[in-house]
Formats: C-alpha cells, sequence, structure tokens
C-alpha cells in the first residue's frame, strides 16, 4: 500500500504546472470479514481497497475529487491524469476561496505498528466455541488499516495499524438483544471468551418478564458504551469551535456563561493508543494530548486551520469537521463490584440509541434506552425494562448529577464500514448518575 502511494503522488506530483498546488489523502485496509448469524458462519470473505482525495489549488481556488485505485500502475496513471486535467477546467471557474487552507510543508513522519492479530485461518475456531449455545448475530471485521498524506511541497506522512472487531448482539427468545463489541490489537482469546460469557449472563436476566416503568427522574448505571454514544454526541455541533462561534453548540454556555460540568469529569483528545493516525487530512499533526474538558472545566474545543483563519484564532489541527478522533474520558473509583449496591434502587442502562439534540443550544440531548437494560432494586437487578425515551442534558448528565465514575475503561471503536473501516475509537468507563430523566 506504500508503494502504490508514493507512485501516485509522484506521478501527480511530477504532471503538476507553475503556480499549482497539490494535497494527496490515501486510504487503504487489507480487512478479513465474516458475518456470523445463531452462532453459525454465514458469509466470509477479504477486501483489499484503495482510494485517494486529491486536492488542487491554484490562486486561492481549490477543488478536490475521490477516486478509487488499483494494483495497476498504467491504469492509475491514465486516471489521476484524467482526474487532474478535470480539476484544473474546474478550478478556473470557481470564486477565491476565503479561508482556505494553504498547505505547508512542516515535517515527514512514518508510524508502522504490527499487532497481535488471530491468523485468518485459525479465526472461525477461536471464535465459534464459546458462542454454542445462544442465538449470536455479527460482523467480524480485522486486518491492516493503512492512511497517508502528501503534498506537492513535500510534506509525507504514512500510518499503518492492525485492529480486530467483532460487534453482535445476543438475542434471546423473546426476541429481546444483548449488544457487544471485542476488540482490540492484541488477541487474547481469555478476555474474548470472558467478554462473551458476561454477554450470556445478561441474555439469561432479559428472559425474565419485562417491566414497563413511568416516566419519571431514576438513579442510573450507565455502561461504558452508553457513556461513548453520549460522548459520541459532542462531535455533533458539540465541541466544534465553529458550532461554538456559531451559536449552535452545547457548549456554548461553558465559555459565555462560565457553566461547569461535574469535577469528576475530564475529556482529552488522545492519540496514545496508535490506533488513529494523528495527522488529518490537511496533512496537519495534531498534539498527541489535548485536554477539552478538565475537571468539569472547558479548557479546549476542536480547532481546525479553516475555522482559524474564519475567526482569527489559533489551530489545534483538528479535522475540518472538529469531530473526535480519538477521545478519552479519564476513569474514576467506582469498580464493578460496587456498581449494583451503589445504584441501589434504579436502572442498570448498556446501551442508549436514536440520538439527537433536542435543544442543541441548551445540550438537550433525546433518545431511547436499548438493549439489556434493567431494573435495580436493593442493590440487585430484578427485571429487563421496556425501551423507554429520555429526555435530559448533558450538564446535568456528566455535571450536577454525575456521582461516580468507574474504574475501568474500555476501547470502544466506531465499527462503521460504509466506505471503509473506521479508525476512530473512544476510550470511557461507565458512569453512575444520581438522577436521569425518563420522559414516555
Amino acid at each position: 500500500m506504500k508503494d502504490l502511494f508514493n507512485k501516485c503522488t509522484e506521478m501527480l506530483f511530477n504532471s503538476l504546472k507553475d503556480g499549482e498546488i497539490l494535497k494527496v489523502t490515501f486510504y487503504g485496509e487489507d480487512s478479513q470479514f465474516i458475518r456470523i448469524n445463531n452462532a453459525k458462519i454465514r458469509q466470509s470473505g477479504y477486501v483489499e481497497d484503495a482510494d485517494i482525495t486529491v486536492t488542487l489549488i491554484k490562486d486561492s481556488k481549490t477543488c478536490s475529487r475521490t477516486f478509487t485505485i488499483t494494483n495497476n500502475e498504467e491504469d492509475n496513471q491514465n486516471l489521476s491524469l484524467n482526474v487532474l486535467n478535470e480539476m484544473r477546467g474546474e478550478v478556473r471557474q470557481l470564486p477565491k476561496d476565503k479561508y482556505i487552507v494553504e498547505p505547508q510543508k512542516t515535517g515527514s513522519t512514518e508510524e508502522i505498528s504490527h499487532c497481535d492479530l488471530l491468523p485468518h485461518d485459525e479465526v472461525i475456531d477461536a471464535l465459534l466455541p464459546v458462542m454454542q449455545g445462544v442465538d449470536l448475530v455479527g460482523i467480524w471485521a480485522s486486518g491492516r488499516m493503512f492512511r497517508g498524506s502528501a503534498n506537492s511541497l513535500g510534506l509525507y506522512h504514512w500510518f499503518e495499524t492492525d485492529s480486530y472487531s467483532l460487534d453482535y448482539s445476543l438475542v434471546t427468545p423473546n426476541h429481546q438483544m444483548v449488544k457487544g463489541t471485542f476488540s482490540g490489537r492484541e488477541w487474547n482469546q481469555k478476555k474474548y471468551e470472558d467478554y462473551i460469557n458476561n454477554s450470556k449472563k445478561k441474555s439469561e436476566l432479559l428472559n425474565r418478564k419485562p417491566v414497563k416503568v413511568p416516566p419519571g427522574k431514576y438513579r442510573v448505571w450507565f455502561e461504558p458504551a452508553a457513556v461513548s454514544d453520549f460522548i459520541g454526541m459532542f462531535s455533533w455541533n458539540g465541541l466544534s469551535e465553529a458550532s461554538i462561534q456559531q451559536g449552535c453548540s452545547g457548549f456554548g454556555k461553558m465559555r459565555s456563561s462560565n457553566e461547569l460540568l461535574s469535577p469528576k469529569f475530564t475529556l482529552i483528545e488522545d492519540f496514545a493508543s496508535g490506533l488513529v493516525p494523528r495527522f488529518n487530512s490537511e496533512g496537519e499533526v495534531a498534539p498527541e494530548s489535548l485536554v477539552l474538558i478538565n475537571d468539569g472545566e472547558l479548557k479546549n474545543t476542536m480547532v481546525s486551520s479553516r475555522t482559524a483563519a474564519e475567526y482569527g484564532i489559533n489551530s489545534n489541527m483538528a479535522e475540518n469537521g472538529e469531530y473526535l478522533r480519538s477521545p478519552k474520558m479519564e476513569k474514576g473509583t467506582l469498580s464493578s463490584q460496587d456498581v449494583l449496591s451503589s445504584v441501589e434502587n434504579g436502572l442498570f442502562i448498556s446501551n442508549v440509541h436514536y440520538l439527537n439534540w433536542s435543544d442543541n443550544p441548551s445540550g438537550r440531548i433525546t433518545g431511547l434506552t436499548r438493549y439489556a437494560c434493567f431494573q435495580v432494586e436493593n442493590g440487585e437487578i430484578t427485571s429487563p425494562i421496556q425501551t423507554m425515551r429520555f429526555d435530559d442534558t448533558f450538564y446535568r448528565i456528566f455535571g450536577s448529577e454525575l456521582e461516580a465514575v468507574g474504574k475501568n475503561s474500555y476501547m470502544i471503536p466506531d465499527v462503521s464500514t460504509y466506505f471503509r473501516r473506521s479508525m476512530e475509537v473512544m476510550d470511557c468507563p461507565g458512569m453512575l448518575v444520581n438522577s436521569f430523566t425518563l420522559t414516555l
């Protein structure tokens, strides 16, 4: 893949005319995919795929194209030159971009990580035995992912790493589900089997008759998967500096009115895991660690170079969409053994679903409880609950009502594969909230 990227960029850069600058971003993967249904292999295959995005800049005007490349050097050359000529015709017709991000030559980086993945021919024997006796449906994805960035001024970055994930649901005879995602870089058979067995225990609890809890405020333990979904909302008109400047972010109150979250809540954009490249699609290298919220206080936002140019502030090399790429929530002190006794009387929520802002500037989030969610009475799970809608603000969830944070955190990857396997990942613990509002 690296050789393919190098040949494409060299050919494109050698084809440029005076006054033209070109940026190239490379995306590639070499992955194994397995589809599982009823704990049986239903489909298995391999994907080797690569595409590049080229951005032409001339006279403060810019346009971009994305296209797939192959292992045929002649085909790649013909396609690339045709695309470049099309862009030359287009860029002449465009207005100047007032906030264009001019490419820089800021040095080069290379990060290559080889990890201990399951060999492809051993995956089935490793995955299936512990699944027997349950109806498990899911997708296994494993292999190497690649990213590259270069420009015609001499900037060059290359990143490749290995990872795996099993994204699955256990389905009970009455069509209730337990959701799980087991993922990582180094395969551990015992951890995998323990993880599946823990889901099986939840599945057995779902065989009890579900109860409908009335609307109201409840004491709630949120599992890490649910916490990650809430934090994922911070990428939607949340911690984006442009969103705050435009008045459409709930975090605006933390800046304009000095609103605070809980001192137990700290959030960092952290690339130390090695799963996500620090360079963005512009080839800019972000800090290895950027504190966004420290002990409940807003310290930094996600600032792209384009936003920096528009508002006259400093960039911290965020991606153009100013979304979180590798967020990490700091752990607390509540052990997993003490979770149910700490809830005492309330709810145990494994997942949340269909999240959206119900009042973005106020930080109000609505959604549904999902999958394995339970009623807790006297420190014991008594029954599953029927799906409920909630509507509450993150100023309460991560602020005034945040009572404790779990002492164990989990890597939760973005398992989307719409265009390619995503590299984004979140590291977060569970948390105990004293009061959470269910509406219907």
